[in-house]
């Protein structure tokens, strides 16, 4: 399954929010729900969750912080 992320930065705000949420779609869609309820005020409707729904995008390849910690190369010391 692809990650999803959704950028407050690209929504309309009063609040110029720079919260980025990254995840599997489930996971980001239900977060950026409660976000934007508990810390912009919106009531949680259809027009809201359709809202979201269309702000939801593919994560950049990139944007990851490379390999998860337990697939990294474990690091030596030091011997300075």
């Amino acid at each position: 399954m692809s990650r999803k992320t959704m950028d407050c930065r690209k929504a309309p705000s009063d609040t110029h929010c720079t919260l980025t949420i990254s995840g599997e779609e489930d996971e980001v869609f239900q977060a950026a729900i409660s976000h934007a309820v508990s810390v912009h005020g919106h009531e949680d409707s259809a027009e809201l969750r359709e809202m979201i729904r269309g702000m939801l995008e593919d994560e950049s390849p990139t944007a990851g912080m490379g390999m998860p910690l337990s697939m990294q190369e474990p690091q030596q010391p030091s011997r300075h």
